[in-house]
């Protein structure tokens, strides 16, 4: 397949935001719809990417990297002061093949979050398999069950480390399912299915001693199901009825790397003293719930921490100081006000990246010289003061800012002191509408 690299960039963005809501309705069209952009515009110099091997590392290497959607047609440029200039093809151009790549990714690495791969192209089912789904003959560890409208839990037979069962209409695990596997399955992917915790029978999931990944996002589950395994690295339980998380059920997690616990409701008491077990843990993620404050007790090895629509109004002095290892902190679309906010409290050497956008702060927090984006669009701020990104200016003290979104406040490129050019000199955009 051969793709066109001369799109504009605006037009990239805002197809970008358009796949990006599209996406989340029918994402089965999404490779018809990316054909027929590609097809409509003129290609000057394509690109190849008839490799699968290359489709997965490109896969690989755009959904682990923080993917941001802020964006915006009007630029402040430090080195030119008082000037506003319309983004450019010529100004975006070293954009261009970033952003097609993610746009590419979109659809075709649907899938990247199981490492699945369909089963067509994997070759016929052997023998030592559920009726019901496929084992692959060329991948005997893989039983394939998702998308067959299910409604039973399918008895797992010896051999199998990676269990898909996501896109069913499963409501029940019945006791005995999983008594071939209890020391040999490594993932097990339920979302998108009916499952409550009222019909998981005991002797199923409290028996998996070696899972690795356990996927439960898209069911009706109150409160988490924690399989026994000490080897497990991801956890996600997203958009689920989750109102509360027990302290101690991650105790002798010790290789737990990443939560994702969106779109649930627990509450800041629900989740007191439930992330304290997991030493290694690095990306936590409890945005869309009902926190009033950051959650408590996270190790210190925590490098991302999403926090994104709750209803937080404000962060506890030392906070970050005992997060050594954050560099990415999303607060944005919370209850955040200026008297929330201790002096100095975003001011760690970790952090790279800060969003606070859609608050109520009314001035710009002290932030350290090493952080790389900030993003304080929607909020009611009414000055810029210098002293929040540089204590001194001269050649070695100066703001390592590249990024900065003040859009959609009380503020605008004729509020920028006059210094303000020397202070962010690494700044390649400042935003303001």
């Amino acid at each position: 397949m051969m793709l066109p690299l001369d799109i504009h960039a605006d037009d990239i963005f805002n197809l970008y935001d358009d796949l990006t809501d599209f996406r989340k309705k029918k994402p089965p069209l999404l490779p018809l719809l990316l054909l027929l952009f590609f097809l409509s515009v003129s290609p000057s110099t394509p690109l190849s990417l008839s490799s699968p091997s290359l489709l997965l590392s490109l896969c690989v290497f755009l959904q682990r990297l923080p993917v941001f959607e802020h964006h915006t047609v009007l630029t402040y440029w430090p080195s030119t002061p008082h000037t506003r200039k319309e983004r450019s093809t010529e100004a975006m151009s070293p954009l261009r093949v970033p952003l097609l790549a993610i746009l590419v990714s979109m659809a075709l690495c649907q899938y990247y979050d199981y490492d699945y791969q369909p089963v067509s192209m994997l070759g016929p089912s052997g023998p030592n398999c559920n009726q019901e789904c496929e084992c692959p003959i060329n991948f005997p560890s893989a039983m394939y069950c998702d998308s067959r409208k299910l409604k039973f839990f399918p008895i797992v037979p010896t051999g199998i480390k990676y269990l898909y069962l996501q896109n069913n209409q499963i409501e029940e695990i019945k006791a005995g399912v999983f008594d071939n596997v209890t020391a040999e399955l490594r993932w097990l992917v339920l979302d998108n299915n009916q499952i409550t915790n009222a019909k998981i029978a005991k002797g199923t999931i409290d028996k998996l001693t070696a899972l690795e990944k356990l996927f439960f996002s898209h069911n009706n589950l109150t409160e988490p199901v924690i399989p026994p395994s000490k080897s497990l690295d991801e956890l996600k339980i997203m958009y689920n009825k989750l109102s509360k998380f027990p302290s101690g059920l991650l105790n002798d997690k010790e290789n737990l790397t990443s939560i994702n616990l969106q779109h649930n409701q627990l509450t800041s008491d629900a989740i007191t003293g439930a992330f304290k077990g997991p030493k290694k843990l690095m990306s936590l993620d409890v945005s869309h719930n009902k926190l009033k404050k950051l959650p408590a007790g996270v190790p210190s090895s925590l490098e991302i921490l999403y926090a994104d629509y709750n209803d937080i109004d404000g962060v506890g002095a030392g906070y970050l100081n005992k997060l050594p290892s954050l560099q990415y902190l999303r607060l944005s679309h919370n209850k955040l006000v200026d008297s929330g906010i201790p002096a100095g409290v975003f001011n760690v050497t970790s952090l790279v990246e800060l969003d606070l956008s859609f608050n109520k702060l009314q001035s710009i927090p002290e932030i350290n010289v090493q952080l790389e984006q900030l993003y304080l669009q929607a909020n009611e701020i009414t000055k810029i003061d210098l002293s929040s990104f540089c204590k001194y200016i001269d050649p070695v003290n100066f703001s390592r800012l590249k990024h900065l979104r003040l859009d959609a406040n009380n503020v605008s490129h004729s509020n920028m002191p006059p210094d303000a050019s020397n202070c962010l000199r690494q700044a390649s955009d400042i935003m303001f509408e």
